[in-house]
């Protein structure tokens, strides 16, 4: 599932932003939820609310973390086929909608896939590709039916030993809407929040002047953008095969992980943009559509109102959904906009 780097899925940058947007504390920066972690706020950018911000950031990695051993949901994995553990009403939260959307992709997005995250360990040291036996081990143990959620309890229970939970796809954009929770309770009116590659681009740069966001060229290394469009008070979030990956043999293994095969998801997609209200929902489908692929994703993005998406496939012709038409600006020649 999706692990996003600094490296990143997006490129915005001050030259996006007008002079005007003077800030009495610049952006902070720090290294959390497993990832590195810019907020801006060009107004009312103080350290109190900053503070504020990445405090709840960190909250957030010691409850939803799979990569921690104190968090709530490393103590629900450890109980896995034991019992049931008492769940931080955030797990809970978090876990819901991520069964949610198991449901609507029929596993593609499954948040029990931990074993199979485990086995590959792209993005570590350990990277390599798993044995038969490994892969028929790890998605032995991936069901999301099997996961008890009980809300009256309070209770997370997996019913199988092994099984680990990994919300890695979906937890970074709660985090986000957690953010923009924060920013309007303090009444603050604009920033750019930027998740290691989850963005929400919250209010306005200016006065009737919406923020421009580039979305990276995913074959290039150097993060330029192949495009842009103008968002306010929405999220976007990307899954492409360039954010975690390692190389053996001259092939390429992506952290994009097929839930049925056990391998890398293989179709003609470079990287999919989701563009939605809230960053949770922008996240989990970003992965989804993803493991869908062009066809079933679009399926899916219909019956959802208010969300939108651009692929780039391995041709590079890049397809945008409707209410995206006329929106697009193309700043990359070697891609082509079909609509």
């Amino acid at each position: 599932m999706k692990h996003l780097t600094i490296l990143g899925t997006f490129l915005w940058s001050a030259f996006f932003f007008a002079t005007s947007c003077a800030q009495p504390v610049p952006a902070r920066t720090e290294f959390v939820l497993g990832t590195i972690c810019t907020v801006n706020l060009f107004e009312k950018g103080t350290d109190k609310a900053y503070t504020e911000v990445f405090n709840r950031l960190a909250e957030l990695e010691s409850i939803l973390s799979a990569n921690r051993d104190d968090t709530n949901l490393a103590s629900i994995n450890m109980n896995a086929g034991i019992a049931p553990v008492k769940a931080a009403p955030e797990t809970l939260l978090v876990l819901s909608d991520a069964l949610l959307f198991s449901r609507k992709t029929e596993g593609a997005f499954d948040p029990t896939v931990g074993p199979l995250v485990k086995a590959w360990n792209i993005g570590t040291d350990y990277a390599a590709i798993p044995s038969d036996q490994a892969l028929r081990k790890a998605l032995s143990l991936i069901d999301y039916t099997k996961v008890i959620l009980d809300e009256k309890e309070g209770t997370v229970y997996l019913t199988e030993k092994g099984m680990k939970l990994d919300l890695g796809a979906i937890a970074k954009g709660y985090a986000a809407d957690e953010i923009v929770r924060i920013l309007s309770a303090h009444k603050i009116r604009k920033a750019i929040i930027d998740l290691g590659g989850n963005v929400f681009a919250y209010g306005e740069k200016a006065p009737g002047e919406k923020w421009i966001i580039g979305i990276r060229d995913p074959e290039n290394n150097g993060g330029n953008s192949i495009l842009s469009l103008q968002i306010k008070n929405q999220s976007v979030v990307t899954t492409g095969i360039y954010e975690r990956f390692f190389e053996q043999n001259g092939i390429k293994y992506h952290h994009i992980l097929d839930t049925k095969t056990g391998y890398p998801v293989q179709n003609n997609l470079l990287s999919v943009t989701i563009i939605t209200d809230k960053s949770m929902q922008a996240d989990a489908l970003s992965t989804s559509v993803f493991a869908l692929g062009a066809k079933k994703g679009k399926a899916l993005l219909e019956s959802l109102p208010n969300t939108d998406a651009i692929f780039v496939f391995k041709d590079r012709h890049i397809e945008a959904t409707g209410n995206l038409a006329g929106k697009i600006n193309m700043l990359s020649k070697n891609y082509t906009l079909t609509q």
